[in-house]
């Protein structure tokens, strides 16, 4: 199960770089974002055997991540509240959670052996729960279907892409 996750994310975050190089400016950054969360979701679900005998794992993934978090959390306030920032929000979030879940992990280099703070587990799941029912129902057309052009796959693409990184980050926070 845990391979699956880690080449469901890396594909998703391929596609965010893949997306990246085309597009308006808000897009191309939407898509940065999407692929760093992708892949580093990715790096986050190898499974602890892999890792086994390397004592940086978890402690480097916190640092990476919170900075990550502090980044898009910053770019979120600078932008006021203009395009872009719910989204820059959102990785925040995605960042911060996958800091704590790699805090959890630091104990004894074990992954997903530690529950983490059951209150903060808690509140994630209901975010990314949301989040995964938000992004599903904005993929589902609110009228009869009408021609589909390119522009348009590439958009439910991207919506169904994130879905599968809330979908991943729901099933990491209930792996803990």
């Amino acid at each position: 199960m845990e391979w699956l996750l880690v080449a469901l994310s890396a594909a998703t975050g391929a596609y965010g770089l893949h997306r990246a190089r085309a597009g308006a400016a808000g897009e191309r950054r939407a898509a940065r974002g999407d692929a760093l969360m992708g892949l580093g979701m990715a790096v986050m679900a190898v499974p602890a055997v892999a890792t086994a005998g390397r004592p940086w794992g978890a402690g480097l993934f916190a640092v990476v991540f919170a900075a990550v978090g502090l980044y898009a959390g910053f770019r979120a306030f600078a932008r006021g509240r203009g395009p872009g920032r719910a989204g820059h929000l959102h990785h925040a979030v995605g960042a911060f959670a996958m800091a704590y879940m790699a805090l959890a992990m630091t104990g004894d280099g074990h992954h997903h052996h530690h529950a983490g703070a059951p209150l903060l587990t808690g509140l994630l799941l209901v975010y990314f729960a949301g989040y995964v029912v938000r992004s599903a129902g904005a993929l589902v057309p609110a009228g009869p279907a009408g021609p589909v052009g390119p522009a348009d796959a590439r958009r439910e693409l991207a919506g169904a892409c994130r879905i599968s990184m809330g979908t991943g980050m729901l099933t990491m926070l209930l792996m803990m």
